[in-house]
């Protein structure tokens, strides 16, 4: 199998699930004792979310730049990064090291096309639903993208950070969640994009009949596939 190099630790939280996921399916396909061969760079998500709240996109930048060249001198013969906002610096971190980058939203919007839908909402943090460098290459997948409202784009982020990457599970919150979601589907969603790798701690199946686009759950497949070759 190939080695993926990981930048996670963008919450530990989503990260833990991430390995799970991984290995579970590479186990189900080749079977017996078969697991990934991943690298793991997990930053101190302290600093990251304080620049990310102040706008230091340059200093990220740096930080995910440092982090892929250090599992590329690892022995990384692909990258992956295991959180929808830091795919903000996707571009710069393929520049830098030449590695192929295994895309979260590239593989969640093909997860779409196939299921048939179009127009679907996305649930993320404020950063992701409202700057171009996800939306855009979601819409460049084929892909209809609407959001919540001022208001309720603040509350998804705020319950992202304030509970979920902490490893709160509220149900206040998840009632907020689906409502949320039920004013989506009014407004013609066909499914939701669980675009924060945390949101599945939280959101289900049984919360909505709308399909549900775990990004989380859609990536890690994907990094095992690329893995098995």
């Amino acid at each position: 199998m190939r080695r993926i190099g990981i930048i996670g630790g963008m919450s530990w939280e989503s990260t833990q699930l991430y390995y799970r996921l991984i290995n579970e399916r590479v186990r189900a396909v080749q079977g017996g004792l078969s697991s990934a061969p991943l690298l793991i760079h997990s930053v101190d998500f302290a600093p990251v979310a304080a620049m990310q709240a102040a706008g230091d996109w340059d200093g990220l930048t740096a930080m995910m730049v440092g982090a892929a060249r250090d599992l590329k001198a690892a022995g990384a013969e692909a990258l992956a990064i295991a959180t929808n906002t830091m795919h903000k610096m996707a571009d710069e971190v393929v520049a830098t090291t030449g590695l192929p980058l295994i895309h979260i939203a590239d593989v969640t919007a093909a997860t779409i096309r196939a299921a048939g839908l179009s127009r679907v909402a996305l649930l993320a943090t404020r950063f992701t639903m409202e700057q171009d460098f996800y939306r855009a290459r979601l819409s460049a997948g084929g892909l209809d993208i609407l959001t919540p409202d001022e208001a309720d784009r603040a509350e998804v982020h705020r319950i992202i950070y304030e509970e979920l990457c902490r490893g709160e599970v509220k149900d206040s919150s998840r009632d907020s969640y689906k409502r949320i979601i039920a004013g989506l589907r009014t407004a013609g969603a066909q499914g939701v994009i669980l675009g924060c790798t945390e949101i599945t701690m939280l959101i289900g199946p049984p919360d909505t009949d709308l399909p549900l686009f775990d990004t989380t759950t859609i990536h890690a497949a994907a990094i095992a596939d690329w893995a098995m070759g």
